[in-house]
């Protein structure tokens, strides 16, 4: 019997009050552990929202359900985004995001299967994880499986060879079970990906390499569902969805600035940054305001 996440029924005004509020627990995560990647975190979130409520198959109290859809994060460390999402749609309690970091924890720095086995994959060097979905992803075909392997990857980690071998093998092996989503949010390590190593033009690139290339706003939830179920009914290749997004969204001071790629805020920037979620910067106001 093919299995749903209840959640899928919510609808956008509800993942959208959810983005919201998982944007403050990635700041208040960031914040106790002393270290993190807040733009690319909180840049994703729309996009996690998506997935996790309106695009996988899966089921939360049962993680390694056998024909779940697969999610692999690449650039592991955006992964306080995920946990927040996770723990929303009920994968673990709510008090274990404030444990960040912690030797010990479920919630490593980086997605750790050994402590998280609703993880797919650990994740580390970036530019590796495409290779590993495309063997999830080409075992999933000989074993007649139907589950689809998505994987999200950043913009920065294209600078990896890697990553190039592995979108060679998806396209020979036509593995059309299988969706990237990269996060072009033109920010990495220490600057704008355009000035480190240019990737445009980066849809033209991997229509030459034999993929369907869709385009999204990573911030409209509404049409991160519908092209990602517009990329299920594509068979003739594989599909990447260029997902659009803003670093460090929701907190004006980080956003669009490759100074917040990682690094944590002080108090008083954290304070801030909470304010300006809760009230979309200023265009609503709080109680008592």
């Amino acid at each position: 019997m093919m299995k749903f996440n209840s959640v899928i029924t919510k609808n956008v005004e509800e993942l959208e009050e959810i983005s919201k509020e998982v944007r403050q627990d990635v700041i208040k995560m960031i914040l106790k552990a002393g270290y993190g990647h807040p733009a690319g975190s909180l840049g994703m979130v729309d996009v996690f929202v998506a997935l996790y409520y309106g695009v996988l198959l899966h089921d939360p109290k049962n993680p390694e359900w056998e024909d779940r859809d697969r999610l692999i994060l690449s650039n592991g460390h955006i992964c306080p985004a995920r946990y927040a999402v996770m723990a929303h749609s009920g994968y673990f309690d709510h008090k274990e995001l404030l444990k960040l970091g912690e030797f010990g924890g479920i919630l490593q720095g980086h997605p750790d299967k050994r402590f998280l086995s609703a993880v797919e994959t650990t994740s580390g060097p970036l530019g590796c994880g495409l290779a590993q979905a495309s063997g999830i992803a080409y075992c999933a075909r000989m074993d007649g499986k139907r589950f689809r392997t998505y994987v999200i990857t950043s913009d920065g980690e294209h600078d990896e060879g890697n990553h190039w071998e592995a979108v060679m093998f998806v396209a020979k092996n036509n593995l059309s079970n299988l969706t990237m989503i990269i996060d072009r949010n033109n920010i990495q390590i220490d600057d704008f990906t355009e000035n480190v190593m240019p990737l445009e033009p980066l849809a033209d690139k991997y229509k030459a390499f034999g993929w369907s290339v869709l385009e999204v706003d990573g911030h409209n939830i509404e049409e991160i569902i519908n092209t990602c179920n517009k990329a299920r009914s594509i068979y003739e290749n594989p599909t990447v969805i260029i997902a659009h997004t803003i670093p460090g969204k929701g907190a004006d001071f980080m956003e669009n600035n490759p100074n917040w790629h990682s690094k944590a805020p002080t108090d008083e920037q954290a304070k801030l940054a909470l304010k300006e979620i809760r009230t979309m910067q200023g265009k609503v106001k709080e109680y008592g305001e």
